[in-house]
């Protein structure tokens, strides 16, 4: 059953290549001083991108922003040049979504693809026995000197507490 949905999966994406590339060629505004690609164009909702620019036709000097509607906007620092991202869970699966990258005032744009399927989550990491509580207080520092102390203080309390409690008829006058 998996083969399946891998075997349509990477139909899907290389339908969309073949599709995608005339189309990409046609795009006359999409000539920018840099060069930038979005791999692997076609991914799973909830699968990772990474976001690649050329700085060596020197276009691109400073940060760069990625922006699309399926994942979150993106940053690549002057000195790198990608980044990675994550496709948004409730990305339609077929749809293709806009990205846009943007350089030094100068913006050009490519096409993701969102595959069927979705990618398996990363597994949230349970611990194996339980929690350790109850162990410390007690326990932890038991010490006889302290416990008597405090039994006294309590007990001189509660006594003190009851000696001006109690009503003394022969200090009221009646």
């Amino acid at each position: 059953m998996r083969a399946i949905r891998v075997a349509s999966a990477a139909l899907l994406g290389v339908s969309a290549l073949a599709l995608a590339a005339p189309a990409a060629v046609a795009q006359g505004d999409n000539i920018t001083p840099f060069g930038f690609s979005v791999l692997p164009s076609t991914v799973a909702a909830g699968g990772q991108v990474t976001l690649q620019l050329d700085r060596d036709k020197g276009g691109c000097v400073g940060s760069a922003t990625v922006s699309s509607g399926v994942f979150d906007t993106i940053s690549i620092p002057g000195h790198r040049s990608s980044a990675t991202a994550v496709v948004d869970w409730d990305a339609k699966p077929g749809a293709t979504y806009k990205v846009t990258f943007s350089c030094d005032g100068v913006s050009g744009s490519t096409q993701l693809t969102i595959a069927s399927g979705r990618t398996n989550p990363t597994p949230y990491p349970y611990p194996d026995q339980g929690v350790h509580a109850g162990e410390g207080g007690t326990v932890a520092g038991f010490d006889l000197k302290e416990i008597g102390l405090g039994a006294a203080l309590i007990a001189g309390s509660v006594g003190a507490a009851y000696h001006f409690s109690r009503r003394r008829t022969g200090e009221d006058g009646t």
